[in-house]
């Protein structure tokens, strides 16, 4: 008797070993998260901030917030009429870091197109994670410790996605806009591609925001969707980016290109153009769309298109709107790779990997990456410094 019940769980163990096993093979294969541990400073909304928006015509109001929830939430208010700049200043609850900017109202949209053979330093979907992207640039040196904008004539190219699902959106997007402005002074640039999940910020499609910026919201008398209007300053800011960039014969555009944008005749300005006469308008798929759609369309329009991983493109089919723009090559992000990744004989450079989480614990465990192309090569690079050729 005793033989067979040792025998009943050594069978039952076995199997649920397997099991095991292969519930593991088959979650790493669809790319599946454990989630195990949350810190409690995710939900910290003790001095968050800024969030700055327009009162009327002339005057801006900046808010931080202040207090906990047991004694309570207060707003510190800041009047300003526009003119010059403000001196602001933006807190990290993970580690109590905190750094200083101005904000301008002046707000202009980039070109195009950029040659000058200056390194490039790219990276994508960083999605709300601070912690992450910081230490991605310091150890690649953008920046240093400090925060400061170190990387010359360079070029930081953020792929699309640096917003939702975390919860220290304001700390990336005010660092953004701060290396903005640092690296215009010191002839570089900092270009900010539009994904996919910035087009719904700004179209008010907010189902992927951390549940802080719901709080943040409602504490200052507004609904979520609110933060990135047309009354908000970085839903201005974001509003005037461009959703693709020719840099060095490089194109960056967060979801890729469909095929058949090679016969739209259309140019990198005017898809740009069009994007942004849209980025507030929400899609739904109409009939006789033309073009429009590759451009606009949440299933191919180029913030969204995943044509390179899910539909099969022959390499001509790849190389035609590559030919057309006469690029090199295009770098992309919004569909997750396991490492930053080369295909379609060196033409898609795929950039969007699962990077870690300010405030919470994953297996398997993220390591940051990001693509770096000087002096003609192209280098798979970590957020240590390290790097690796690409073919």
């Amino acid at each position: 008797m005793k033989k067979r019940i040792l025998r009943y769980f050594r069978h039952v163990g076995i199997t649920l070993l397997v099991l095991f096993v292969l519930a593991v093979f088959v979650g790493l294969q669809v790319r599946a998260i454990l989630r195990y541990g949350e810190h409690p400073a995710r939900l910290n909304l003790n001095n968050e901030g800024p969030y700055v928006f327009a009162q009327n015509d002339s005057t801006w109001v900046v808010n931080y917030i202040h207090g906990d929830k047991e004694a309570g939430f207060y707003l510190k208010k800041k009047p300003w009429n526009g003119s010059g700049s403000i001196l602001a200043s933006c807190y990290f609850a993970l580690d109590s870091t905190r750094f200083e900017f101005s904000i301008d109202t002046q707000i202009t949209s980039h070109p195009s197109i950029y040659e000058d053979n200056n390194p490039i330093v790219a990276i994508s979907d960083i999605e709300g994670g601070f912690q992450a992207f910081r230490d991605f640039l310091i150890g690649n040196g953008v920046i240093n410790e400090e925060l400061k904008w170190i990387f010359g004539k360079g070029h930081l190219v953020l792929v699309g996605d640096f917003v939702d699902r975390g919860w220290s959106v304001t700390q990336v997007l005010w660092l953004i806009y701060k290396l903005d402005q640092e690296a215009r002074q010191a002839g570089g640039r900092v270009h900010f591609i539009i994904g996919n999940h910035e087009l719904k910020n700004m179209q008010g499609f907010y189902e992927s925001a951390a549940d802080k910026y719901y709080a943040a919201s409602a504490i200052m008398g507004r609904q979520h969707h609110q933060l990135y209007d047309s009354s908000s300053f970085l839903g201005r800011w974001m509003s005037r980016k461009n959703s693709i960039e020719k840099i060095n014969g490089y194109l960056f555009v967060h979801g890729g290109l469909h095929p058949d944008l090679k016969d739209s005749h259309l140019s990198l300005d005017e898809i740009n153009n069009m994007s942004r006469s849209n980025y507030r308008k929400t899609y739904y798929p109409r009939p006789h769309m033309g073009y429009d759609e590759l451009v606009l369309s949440n299933r191919k329009g180029i913030c969204w298109y995943r044509g390179y991983f899910e539909d099969g493109l022959t390499q001509e089919e790849v190389d035609g709107p590559l030919d057309y723009f006469e690029a090199d090559a295009v770098v992309v992000g919004h569909t997750v790779q396991t490492e930053v990744t080369s295909l379609y004989n060196d033409r898609v450079i795929a950039i969007d990997v699962r990077h870690p989480k300010d405030y919470l614990h994953l297996w398997p465990f993220g390591e940051t990456q990001g693509l770096l192309i000087k002096d003609q090569q192209r280098f798979r690079i970590f957020a240590d410094g390290s790097r690796e050729l690409l073919p």
